[in-house]
């Protein structure tokens, strides 16, 4: 097992981390920028080094600094967190040519499913539903448009370099498809240095059910049940839970057989993640893997009882996985609490914490960086903390939740609990009647000044 491992992320995720480790007996190695000095995760790590100012090209995306912090520190592991350098295959092969095991799988893998169109043609090989498309990047404009024709409308133009939704446009109509490609194709450009697109059968109003798979390095993989991310704005997901409404045991068996066809057509070692869109009829297709640990993962160690962390450093370790498959016993939901405010149009909210009080109780957990008196810098994402709340039912998860956020006050800056709050109460997603478009027709009643 490991002795020290340097955490290479900041905030929520490095403090989740801290925790699994100081239970494995494992040291700890915090890296933070100048703006992060204050924060919980280098407080709470055995050692915490300074690597650079706020930007994020200058310290959390600065591999050169990263890795002489763990030089410096002597750590022989590195744990990405998700984000910044998670998915990252050229930190993966530095970090194998320092003699320093990358918590995660190894860049061949990461390439593998990082590029679209090669996670696309992997997955056809190996037998898992895709969503009919172009075989490869589209050429050019007219290329595109006589693909689509044959697909027929409305499709949906794709980065192949992409994620959290950017370098993606719908397309309704041939003569939208020329401005849209370009918006697309220059968005993509701006925000991964490529430019490529590839193009999609646009599934209407689907649900996003991604399923949490494990593999390690002998070849034995297991997948650990579902999650529903559908309800989500701009591509980014805000509320998850397992197991989904809408997915029943004869739907669960074939998703998770195809999830763990996706990550043994690579021998994929590690946590991970394959994401499905399911249409109405339960006809489900790959959208995606992602190759690192997910935001939303302690849903899944709520309603199983795994700590995905633990494991994900076990398998690195060389540590067989039990290579059983697992389904849910209870039902646990998670809000993303961002620094946003809801009631203008989401926008960031950065600034000093000046009261907080995180509910409690039993069936609720808080996973969180920030404390009262903590000033949540501008410079990076602005998820703040995240709610979890799991019980028998998902009824009674849903009532739980109410409650715990009523008991959520965090004062100084805006939140999305408000927003929340109107959520567990919305008759549809009480029911579980929602897709991927729920928060297109989702009205945020005005807030209550007197609240």
């Amino acid at each position: 097992m490991f002795k020290k491992i340097l955490i290479a992320n900041r905030g929520e995720v490095a403090m989740r981390v801290i925790r699994t480790c100081k239970e494995m007996g494992i040291k700890t190695v915090a890296i933070y920028s100048t703006a992060d000095k204050e924060s919980l995760h280098v407080r709470f790590a055995d050692e915490a080094v300074c690597i650079g100012p706020p930007n994020s090209t200058e310290s959390y995306l600065n591999i050169p600094r990263i890795m002489a912090a763990a030089e410096i520190t002597n750590a022989d592991a590195i744990h990405p967190g998700y984000g910044f350098l998670a998915e990252n295959a050229s930190f993966a092969e530095i970090c194998d040519e320092y003699n320093i095991k990358f918590i995660g799988p190894r860049p061949e893998m990461i390439r593998k499913m990082g590029d679209k169109i090669t996670a696309k043609e992997t997955m056809l090989k190996a037998g898992v539903p895709c969503i009919p498309g172009s075989e490869g990047l589209i050429n050019d404009k007219a290329d595109g448009k006589k693909l689509a024709k044959k697909i027929g409308y409305p499709v949906m133009l794709k980065a192949t370099a992409g994620g959290g939704g950017k370098g993606m446009r719908r397309v309704y109509s041939e003569k939208e498809f020329d401005k849209q490609f370009d918006d697309a194709a220059m968005e993509a450009k701006a925000s991964f240095g490529n430019e490529g697109l590839y193009i999609e059968k646009l599934i209407e109003e689907p649900r996003h059910i991604e399923i949490q798979i494990a593999g390690d390095q002998y070849g034995n993989v297991c997948h650990l049940s579902e999650r529903d991310c559908s309800i989500q704005r701009r591509h980014q997901k805000l509320v998850e839970e397992c197991p989904s409404p809408f997915v029943d045991k004869a739907l669960r068996k074939k998703m998770g057989d195809a999830a763990i066809k996706a990550a043994e057509a690579i021998n994929y070692e590690s946590v991970g993640t394959v994401e499905f869109l399911v249409d109405e009829n339960r006809n489900f297709y790959f959208m995606e893997m992602n190759t690192r640990i997910q935001v939303e993962h302690p849903v899944t160690e709520e309603v199983i009882d795994y700590d995905l962390i633990k494991e994900q450093i076990k398998i690195a370790a060389g540590i067989p996985i039990t290579g059983r498959e697992y389904f849910p016993r209870l039902h646990a939901i998670e809000c993303r609490i961002n620094a946003e405010n809801p009631f203008k149009d989401f926008q960031p909210s950065p600034g000093k914490i000046t009261e907080l009080h995180t509910p409690k109780g039993h069936g609720v957990r808080v996973d969180t960086h920030v404390y009262a008196g903590y000033t949540i810098p501008p410079y990076y994402d602005s998820l703040i903390g995240k709610l979890i709340t799991v019980a028998q039912t998902r009824e009674e998860a849903i009532a739980t939740m109410e409650r715990a956020l009523d008991e959520f006050i965090l004062e100084g800056i805006k939140t999305t609990i408000p927003f929340h709050k109107q959520l567990m109460k919305n008759k549809d997603f009480r029911e579980g009647n929602f897709t991927t478009k729920f928060m297109e027709d989702f009205e945020l009643q005005p807030e209550d000044e007197t609240d």
